[in-house]
């Protein structure tokens, strides 16, 4: 027998199952599961059981039934009239047992006789009874499902159990806590778990979205379902194959018409629906599962009946009401939002006495809760959409009504509730000037969550008037602007000027909007085509506009734009001059400060510290947040990074302030990279995972994220998965209207053809970003690509495309303030003399290894040093052996394993003797400092071949390194990174 907890489609609750699972291993025990109907309490029992490897026979189940008078001791008989299997196989019964021959007469063949004598107090001899037969039947589990329904007599035969369990239990309740009667604790107040029995409550909460996701997923056949987790089906039995669809029929992989791009969406409303009650998913998926014909999954759900399970479940609670209390249901149900008792009597016309008995009613019977003082809600929005659906239509009318005329004597007027109430009334008139009065007032206040629905819903309207229209477009693409780069607010605005009902020059703001995020949110340059198109759209209605649209276009540093930037700009003023726009003004300033930038201008900083931080202007601030952000992301090519770091923090805390969410995440990612630069490595993969999963349609986040697992890749000698996260991020840089991108990821993918495939594959990746570099005029911007391609390029033995390139990067970047570029090119130089003049290349690597240390990267240094030491090695191998040192240490620190190992790999071949230490040492069954090493690649995955190349080490060396790791931390392969991980905690 099995005890699968769901499987399929079980996810979720490893916590849970866990604590269970902990309990079940250690009895005596006593395990309380609450949960509400439909949370999945039998199913993640039944998953524990299969983790405890419980056999199936030693689960003595039973349950408890809604009936009016229910047998006593009825559950506690049925499961342990199904001990037989057990019971067949034990000898010596204690007499005490026999008791139960009347109460188990299918058992009475394996029961002593009954030698109780005529008189003896009955429930005492079933209780020793019952304690006599399972201390016989040693270890077993007894399991009581829906216990709010047991009789009195059971519930106190299970404290007696509870109280006193033998050593072999584990007795394990479910029920239901808002059905117990009078709120009472299952066992009663007398129960406190006693010394020595192990478990306790175990609360079941819903299932949160992505696990609806995950669940849907895997029951559709559209990803891989975890396998472990919490229950997300109905209860079913711990001793059958309970699977996900227990008395469904629902099988996993089974999804007609539901394609993986579509699955997320059908999740959100499988989790509006749900409210995260596994069995309500469960249930919903069926049903898209038996409409096999369906090509829409979402409009199937959303047209279809709520499940029945549901709606069965509240009409049962529902019909235990009375009149006062049904009432009060009913007006909350159409509040929706939490309310007090006086507007509960406003909608309900209810006196105040007759809904405080309602509502009392309502709390004791579980329809209603309080989820904050004084304020009373439904426990859960699907059952608050059961009672609304049942609501007859004239009532429902006339409670809507009476909403909107109690809300409207509020100061302020909550006016999207009032727009909500007014659109169930079916006047889509007085809806619709409520509903942007509503969007309005959401704006002013900062509510964007508020205002973009209802902006759409205005917009989705066929019978909207034009002049509402355009001013409901204007509007959401003003929300857009400011917010975070997202896939589905994109489609809003792309369909939005695909309406020819839109005025022209309304049409141009919206695509203005959409061409902004396209191009700089969404890095992709096919953006700027739009913003094109709307600086025609904008140019004789509203010229200021216009010129925000040629300040953008402006920005394009690709596809030979860059020779028009001066032309753009030029425009954008004299358009500024026929009308004057402060804050498109300011737009112009935050780009003028950018070019700066980018060339850097010496003369900008002073031009920063001059921008208004106090505005009262939101646009204003945004530019000026724009500006900040701009400057800082690109002072860190420049080398400025502690300004950066200021830079970037103060955009940060603006657009916060401000709540303009794009440019935070963009602020948060730059801080993630400068710490990164600063040889701030520790957790950094982790919090880079953290922000991409937080904004998931951001591409800087998966960039930077790319170029920083790249880099990181490289320096643990995993080439392999370098190439990989460098070219994921050279895609990205080819869409880009940027050549940052472009140029940073050309030098990191240069760097690993250098050390697979030579210099001549490399110089061949890096050309391109050379020719784009020099196209864009980006010199100020090439510390990182610069020394790499002069270094490919010498190796493949143009000498004098190596030189001309140093020497127009030396031109190019003469009076510019770019510390890095200098460093770069310092670096470049030592590369280029290396043959012909070996003093200079020692003068130009200390150049480089002293300019990297003031700007405050510790990894260029060390591989400044490293360079430096090579240079060394022949005229001064002590000093040689000083700077290798350093480095060695420097990359050790960091956690760059290759380098450091190519360090002593150096070392050797030059004959500059080992690091200073106070002698070999034995470990014992501690890892060695190579060993550690080792362990840290076979955690990462890496096959020995790539640990022998990364750690410049023989494949017998390694195999004996990865045999000792594997002894000494007592596992296998696969479980290194959590052993390394606990041996380090």
């Amino acid at each position: 027998m099995r005890h699968d907890g769901g499987a399929p489609g079980f996810v979720g609750r490893r916590r849970e199952v866990a604590r269970l699972v902990q309990a079940l291993r250690a009895a005596p025990a006593v395990v309380l599961v609450e949960g509400d109907a439909g949370i999945g309490k039998s199913a993640l029992v039944g998953r524990a059981l299969a983790e405890a490897e419980v056999p199936g026979e030693r689960v003595l189940t039973g349950r408890c039934h809604p009936v009016a008078e229910p047998p006593p001791y009825g559950p506690v008989l049925d499961a342990l009239r199904r001990s037989r299997p057990v019971l067949a196989g034990v000898a010596g019964m204690p007499p005490s047992a026999g008791a139960l021959r009347t109460w188990l007469p299918d058992l009475a063949d394996l029961l002593p006789e009954n030698t109780a004598g005529a008189g003896a107090d009955e429930r005492y001899r079933l209780t020793q009874g019952l304690q006599a037969l399972l201390g016989a039947l040693g270890e077993v589990v007894l399991l009581v499902e829906d216990a709010q329904w047991a009789d009195r007599a059971t519930r106190e035969l299970l404290l007696l159990l509870a109280r006193d369990p033998h050593p072999g239990l584990s007795l394990v309740v479910t029920y239901r806590p808002e059905e117990l009667l009078d709120g009472a604790p299952v066992l009663g107040t007398a129960y406190r778990c006693p010394p020595g029995v192990s478990g306790g409550l175990l609360r079941i909460e819903p299932l949160d979205e992505a696990e609806v996701l995950e669940l849907a997923r895997t029951v559709l056949g559209t990803g891989t379902g975890t396998g472990t987790g919490g229950a997300a089906g109905p209860a079913a039995a711990p001793a059958s194959s309970a699977g996900v669809a227990a008395g469904t029929g629902l099988a996993s992989g089974a999804g007609p018409g539901v394609g993986p791009g579509i699955v997320p969406a059908v999740a959100r409303l499988l989790y509006e629906r749900s409210g995260g009650l596994p069995a309500v998913v469960v249930e919903d998926l069926a049903a898209l599962q038996e409409d096999g014909r369906q090509t829409d999954p979402v409009a199937f759900l959303s047209g279809a009946d709520l499940a029945r399970g549901l709606r069965d479940a509240v009409a049962e609670r529902l019909a235990g009401l009375g009149a006062e209390a049904r009432a009060v249901v009913e007006a909350v149900a159409v509040l929706e939002e939490p309310a007090g008792e006086g507007l509960i009597a406003e909608v309900s016309a209810l006196s105040a006495e007759q809904v405080s008995s309602g509502l009392v009613e309502a709390l004791l019977a579980g329809v209603l809760s309080e989820p904050e003082p004084a304020r009373y809600a439904f426990r859960r929005e699907p059952a608050r959409q059961v009672v609304y659906r049942r609501i007859p239509g004239p009532t429902r009318s006339a409670l809507h009504r009476r909403a909107i005329d109690a809300l409207r004597t509020g100061r302020p007027q909550p006016l999207a509730r009032i727009a909500a109430h007014t659109r169930a009334l079916g006047d889509r008139d007085a809806w619709q000037q409520a509903a942007e009065a509503a969007a309005d007032q959401a704006v002013e206040q900062g509510d964007t969550a508020v205002a973009g629905p209802l902006l759409r819903e205005l917009l989705a309207e066929a019978d909207l008037a034009p002049e509402r229209r355009g001013r409901a477009a204007r509007a959401l693409s003003g929300l857009a602007a400011n917010a975070a780069y997202d896939a589905a607010s994109t489609e809003v605005l792309a369909d939005i000027i695909a309406d020819p009902r839109l005025p022209v020059a309304d049409r141009g703001e919206v695509r203005l909007t959409l061409g902004l995020r396209v191009a700089v949110q969404g890095g992709d340059r096919a953006g700027f085509a739009l913003i094109e198109q709307a600086a025609d759209e904008l140019i004789a209605e509203r010229p200021a506009r216009a010129a925000r649209a040629l300040v953008a276009l402006a920005m394009n540093e690709r596809d030979g734009a860059g020779a028009a930037v001066r032309e753009r700009m030029a425009k954008a003023a004299a358009a500024l001059e026929s009308e004057p726009d402060e804050e498109v003004a300011a737009a112009y300033r935050a780009t003028r400060l950018t070019f700066q930038a980018r060339e850097g201008d010496p003369e900008l900083w002073p031009e920063l510290d001059r921008l208004p931080r106090d505005a009262s202007s939101p646009e204003l601030v945004r530019q000026t947040t724009r500006a900040l952000f701009n400057v800082g992301d690109i002072a860190m090519e420049t080398g400025h990074d502690q300004r950066a770091g200021r830079l970037l923090a103060e955009s940060r805390a603006l657009a916060r302030q401000a709540a303009i969410s794009y440019l935070e995440c963009y602020s948060r990612i730059a801080l993630l990279r400068l710490d990164g630069l600063a040889g701030r490595w520790q957790g950094l993969e982790e919090r880079f995972e953290a922000i991409g999963t937080e904004y998931p349609d951001v591409a800087m986040a998966r960039v930077e994220r790319a170029m920083l697992f790249g880099r990181m890749a490289t320096s643990r000698g995993r080439l392999a998965v370098a190439r990989a996260e460098f070219e994921s991020a050279a895609r990205y840089g080819e869409r880009e209207s940027q050549v940052t991108t472009a140029i940073r990821a050309a030098a990191g993918l240069g760097a690993v053809e250098l050390v697979e495939r030579g210099a001549e594959a490399a110089a061949a990746v890096l050309a391109p970003a050379v020719a784009m570099l020099r196209q864009a005029g980006a010199w100020a911007r090439a510390g990182e690509l610069l020394p790499i391609a002069v270094e490919a390029v010498r190796g493949a033995g143009d000498e004098g495309a190596a030189r001309h390139l140093t020497e127009e990067a030396a031109e190019a970047i003469d009076g510019a303030d770019a510390p890095a570029a200098h460093a770069g090119l310092a670096l470049a130089r030592g590369v280029l003399l290396e043959g012909t003049d070996p003093c200079g290349a020692i003068e130009s690597y200390r150049e480089a290894r002293d300019a990297w240390r003031g700007i405050g990267r510790p990894y260029e240094v060390a591989k400044a040093e490293e360079r430096l030491a090579r240079a060394l090695a022949d005229r001064d191998p002590q000093t040689a052996a000083e700077r290798l040192a350093a480095a060695e240490a420097t990359y050790t620190t960091l956690g760059a394993a290759s380098d450091a190992a190519r360090c002593q790999h150096v070392r050797r071949d030059l004959g500059l003797g080992r690091m200073a230490s106070p002698g070999r040492r034995g470990y014992g069954e501690a890892l060695s400092p190579r060993e550690r090493q080792v362990a840290e690649l076979v955690g990462q995955g890496v096959s020995n071949q790539d640990i022998a190349q990364a750690l410049f080490l023989s494949p017998r060396t390694v195999e004996h390194h990865v045999a000792s790791v594997l002894r000494k931390l007592g596992v296998g392969r696969k479980d290194v990174a959590e052993a390394l991980a606990e041996t380090e905690s």
